[in-house]
């Protein structure tokens, strides 16, 4: 049986424990101004509420994307696919291009989607309150789009991952 430690003993131990639950993860992204805009996470739940359809998002306090998406009309998120492990590195860059490369979709209102993602959805805010060094962000659901053949990309223990079929299945 592992063993219970204080988190005031290790604080490390907390992101390291962290690390260890696995996630999807997402591009939220928009057309800003006439440029593309993105915030790549892991913190992205689904099946929040379904009426009103809500998802959430945790956004870093420090974020220099997230400002500018929050404040358009309809944000594109769009939950990477296991091929995508190249593009949300160089997406979640500070430097460079971030979508170099990078085929996406532009809808009317603005959303900016990935393509060859598994999952789209096409939001707006909701609400937002902070959580310690964190604001959770719901964030509503208007429109969807799906692939169900597309495997997902997982983040677990620091790094992307990609799902196994289960032997036997």
């Amino acid at each position: 049986m592992p063993e219970l430690i204080d988190y005031s003993d290790d604080p490390k131990a907390l992101f390291a424990t962290f690390a260890l639950f696995p996630s999807g993860v997402a591009a939220l992204s928009a057309v800003v101004d006439g440029a593309p805009v993105v915030l790549v996470a892991s913190s992205f739940q689904v099946g929040i509420s379904a009426k009103p359809p809500l998802v959430l998002v945790a956004v870093q306090h420090t974020s220099t994307s997230w400002p500018k998406l929050a404040a358009v009309p309809r944000i594109g998120v769009s939950v990477l696919g296991e091929a995508h492990d190249t593009a949300a590195r160089q997406m979640a860059s500070k430097a460079g291009d971030r979508f170099a490369g990078i085929a996406t979709t532009t809808t009317p209102e603005g959303s900016l989607f990935v393509d060859g993602a598994p999952v789209w959805l096409e939001c707006s805010v909701h609400s937002q309150f902070p959580a310690g060094d964190h604001d959770v962000v719901l964030l509503q659901v208007h429109k969807m789009a799906t692939d169900a053949d597309l495997e997902p990309l997982v983040w677990h223990g620091s790094g992307f991952r990609a799902l196994q079929p289960r032997v036997g299945a």
